[in-house]
């Protein structure tokens, strides 16, 4: 008894559990389409259990599939369940026939109250799928959900900001580049992250628990000192395709295996020839507490003095490491500057030659800032230093910075003028009208950094050269954080204004990869930071980049993190990558 027939038995329950007997085939619960055409039925199936995730914090189930033999052959169908219960009996390899319910939970069919479990004896695995990314067609791979799949090629790790929270890694066939990054903002680019987003396999843990511990693979290359980096290939990935929280998954059934593609890069070398390297970086919230080991209650960054010990190592290390004259930053708590304060702290950290750009009472309201360093025996302040602390920038604005600098070496009489801005950021709190995301790729509160852009164009306007007698006038740098990809407006409104981008002047950005990127965010690749230089400055540029030692490592290695590497090791001292600007002046 068989098709239709048998299923109109089954689905009445007039089969008991005997093994061998007539069940439901999976091919038919699945249905050929996203969801059961059998959702809320109660059905019998009979098949293999290829992934048991019945254990403490596991999926409170197993995965069975159809055995070769009774598999329809069908393109369009899947052969697999997931049967969700902590019901005991059979393992990985046996045989069983389970009566239950169709119900899809979150787009992965499986069958839940289960009310009879007959274990049937072992049973040969089903034969594994070969699969590759892109999935062909650029069709989601419904017709194998569930099943025991292997990859036909290795992957490349694009992803792992989640890894400690959620044990998960995001693969693709290759690195995946922010479509604002390379498109303007609108369909093309939101057309672009729909294709990126399907075309990605996550590497879970097996389990549902968060925080997992201990930490799935990579984990134990980590803590052996191997660097894992986004960018890097992972092979022999094989177990079963899964589909949770929206995403396609590969439950494995095997540790895969590492292959570096994306090792860490030396700092770039400084040439003789440069008179002046500028270093911009986000430092990821360097707070200090109260500047004597306490008042850490209410910090963004370091939450005790040993965890301030560690990140303050591990900025200096990738700030001294590109031998800078001057230091642009983001993200430095607003304290101040005062012996105690948290520039200062940095200032002593990096050396004795080691100085900062002060304004008192211009910083604004926020609670972080931009600030500038600089080595007071290579290059020395021009006049006073000015802040752009009205409008926008009033409150809560992180008002710019702006100072002249005039390198002690070379040719004496040039000046450059640096200005440091940190824009808006795309996180959505508190966004309404015109800020909240419009569905373009830029996110939240585009606007609102368009128009700070504006107003940021107009203020370098109005600021005066300096004086004949100071010496000559070399340019404008604009150098920060401006959190917005190339393509986007606040960019291309500041471009208009006669600022060039200088990384991509000497760096392409590419559809399929973009090397000099400072910022890595759900799997992708671009840059949230710039240097910019006006017309005058460009014949003095000889160079800029960015060092790649923060975004393409785990988020877990920081100097919070559970995985914690050395101190005074560059690697993950921020969430971005430190850029660099060489002019021979």
């Amino acid at each position: 008894m068989t098709g239709l027939l048998a299923g109109a038995l089954l689905l009445s329950g007039d089969l008991h559990a005997r093994c061998g007997a007539d069940a439901l085939p999976v091919s038919e619960v699945q249905g050929g389409g996203d969801s059961s055409p059998l959702s809320g039925s109660t059905v019998t199936v009979e098949g293999v259990i290829t992934l048991d995730s019945r254990e403490p914090n596991g999926w409170r189930g197993f995965y069975l599939q159809q055995a070769d033999s009774q598999a329809d052959n069908s393109p369009q169908t899947s052969e697999a369940l997931f049967i969700y219960t902590d019901r005991a009996g059979g393992a990985i390899g046996t045989r069983v026939r389970v009566t239950g319910q169709v119900k899809e939970y979150h787009g992965l069919t499986e069958l839940t109250r289960v009310s009879e479990l007959t274990v049937c004896g072992p049973t040969p695995l089903p034969e594994p799928t070969t699969i590759e990314l892109p999935w062909p067609g650029q069709q989601p791979p419904e017709h194998l959900e569930n099943m025991r799949v292997v990859l036909r090629q290795p992957l490349t790790l694009i992803g792992h900001y989640s890894f400690e929270r959620y044990g998960e890694l995001i693969l693709a066939d290759q690195p995946q580049v922010t479509p604002t990054e390379i498109l303007p903002p609108g369909p093309d680019a939101e057309t672009m992250t729909s294709q990126q987003a399907l075309n990605r396999l996550y590497l879970d843990d097996g389990l549902s628990k968060r925080n997992p511990d201990p930490l799935p693979w990579p984990a134990s290359l980590l803590t052996s000192g191997t660097p894992v980096r986004a960018g890097d290939r992972i092979a022999g990935l094989t177990g079963i395709l899964d589909f949770r929280f929206g995403q396609w998954r590969l439950q494995p059934a095997r540790q895969p295996s590492y292959l570096e593609q994306n090792p860490r890069p030396k700092a770039p070398e400084r040439s003789p020839s440069i008179t002046l390297r500028v270093v911009t970086l986000n430092l990821g919230n360097f707070f200090n507490g109260d500047g004597n080991g306490k008042g850490f209650a209410d910090s963004r960054g370091a939450r005790n003095q040993s965890e301030l010990a560690a990140q303050k190592s591990r900025l200096v290390a990738t700030l001294t490491a590109l031998d800078p004259d001057v230091i642009a930053t983001a993200e430095m708590e607003n304290d101040d500057y005062g012996p105690a304060s948290a520039i200062a702290e940095l200032a002593t950290a990096l050396g004795p030659n080691w100085q900062f750009v002060a304004t008192p009472g211009a910083t604004g309201t926020d609670a972080i800032r931009t600030d500038l360093l600089y080595r007071a025996d290579r290059v020395r302040t021009v006049a006073e230093p000015r802040r752009f602390d009205h409008g926008l920038f009033r409150y809560r604005g992180r008002p710019p910075i702006a100072q002249l600098f005039q390198p002690l070496a070379g040719d004496r009489q040039k000046i450059v003028r640096i200005v440091v801005p940190h824009l808006k950021s795309k996180a959505c709190g508190g966004a309404s009208g015109a800020d909240r995301d419009q569905g373009d790729g830029q996110g939240c509160y585009a606007r609102r950094r368009t128009d700070a852009a504006s107003a940021l164009a107009d203020w370098l306007a109005t600021l005066p050269e300096p004086e004949q007698t100071q010496g000559e006038f070399a340019g404008t740098l604009v150098t920060g954080d401006l959190n917005s990809y190339a393509r986007e407006w606040p960019i291309q409104r500041l471009e208009s204004a006669g600022l060039t981008n200088l990384v991509r002047r000497h760096h392409e950005c590419r559809r399929d990869d973009c090397p000099q990127s400072s910022y890595q965010y759900q799997g992708r690749k671009g840059s949230l930071d710039y240097s910019l230089g006006s017309k005058p400055l460009l014949g003095q540029v000889v160079g800029a980049g960015v060092w790649p030692v923060n975004a393409a490592e785990f988020p877990v290695i920081n100097y919070q993190g559970r995985l914690a590497a050395p101190i005074g090791t560059p690697w993950r001292s921020s969430d971005h990558n430190p850029l660099y600007t060489d002019l021979a002046l």
